[in-house]
């Protein structure tokens, strides 16, 4: 079989492959070299769909951001936040919703978190908020990911 103009060394092509093939030693130590933060993100990657931005925000500043809101104040969230692409139509996502938890068990299900929320959102707020999300959403936006990620600080 003839290659044309190439060239191929087989002994030099199996030690590359031995090379990149090795394990890389890890020299960097958790909690010397760096730290993992104790608060999670829950980050969600929304594809929003072509014209559609404006139209979704809306939405979500009257479900989303309005319950980020109160879970804040309630102290059941630490922050939150949405990022937009300045490249909105390439790659996967085009907006990601972002809700920062002190820690691991600000997580979990909490009876108790649950009853001050929902004093504090309103049950009929809730149903009217809830319907409009699902009649709506689905037109203006594809879910791509969803992640818990926590900050790394290198020291």
């Amino acid at each position: 079989m003839r290659f044309n103009s190439l060239h191929f060394n087989i002994p030099t092509i199996a030690i590359s492959a031995l090379l990149f093939a090795t394990v890389a030693k890890a020299d960097l130590v958790p909690f010397k070299d760096y730290q993992v933060s104790q608060s999670v993100w829950d980050v969600t990657m929304v594809k929003v769909h072509p014209n559609m931005l404006d139209a979704y925000l809306q939405g979500i500043k009257k479900t989303w951001v309005a319950s980020s809101k109160i879970e804040k104040q309630l102290g059941q969230i630490e922050d939150y936040k949405i990022y937009e692409s300045a490249l909105p139509g390439s790659g996967d996502f085009n907006l990601m919703l972002a809700v920062e938890f002190k820690n691991d068990a600000a997580l979990a299900p909490n009876e108790a978190r649950y009853d001050a929320f929902m004093k504090a959102w309103g049950a009929k707020r809730n149903a009217e908020t809830t319907q409009m999300a699902q009649k709506e959403y689905p037109a203006m936006r594809k879910i791509t990911g969803e992640y818990l990620l926590r900050e790394i600080t290198m020291k």
